[in-house]
C-alpha cells in the first residue's frame, strides 16, 4: 500500500523557516517524483515544487524560488521542504504527492499524503 505521511508544518513568523517532511512507503521511493503541493482556504492548489524520480531534477513555482528548496533522501524514503523568508501568503495546507518518475501536473498523481498545516503569522 502507497503511504505518503506529511509532517512539520506548524505556526510560524513572517521571515521565519520550517522544514516539511514527506515519509514514504509502498513503493521504490527512488524511483518515483515527489511534488509538493498547497492549498489555501478559497484558494485552487498549486503546485510548488517537484524533484523527479531519475535524475533529481527539481523545479519550483516562480511563488517560491529562491526561498524553498526541495530535496530527498533515498536512503530514508523521505522527501522534504525547505521554506525560508515564510510569508503570510505562504499559509496553506502543504501536500506531498508521489507520480512514477517524472514531475507533472497535479491531476497526474495517484497518492497523496493527508497534510500538514503551515500558518504564517505577520
Amino acid at each position: 500500500e502507497v503511504q505518503l505521511v506529511e509532517s512539520g508544518g506548524g505556526l510560524v513568523q513572517a521571515g521565519g523557516s520550517l522544514r516539511l517532511s514527506c515519509a514514504a512507503s509502498g513503493f521504490i521511493f527512488e524511483d518515483y517524483a515527489i511534488s509538493w503541493f498547497r492549498q489555501a482556504p478559497g484558494k485552487e492548489r498549486e503546485g510548488i515544487s517537484c524533484i523527479s524520480g531519475s535524475d533529481g531534477s527539481t523545479v519550483y513555482a516562480d511563488s517560491v524560488k529562491g526561498r524553498f528548496t526541495i530535496s530527498r533522501d533515498n536512503a530514508k524514503n523521505t522527501a522534504y521542504l525547505t521554506m525560508n523568508s515564510l510569508k503570510p501568503e505562504d499559509t496553506a495546507i502543504y501536500y506531498c504527492a508521489a507520480r512514477y518518475v517524472m514531475c507533472a501536473d497535479a491531476s497526474d498523481f495517484g497518492s497523496w499524503g493527508q497534510g500538514t498545516q503551515v500558518t504564517v503569522s505577520s
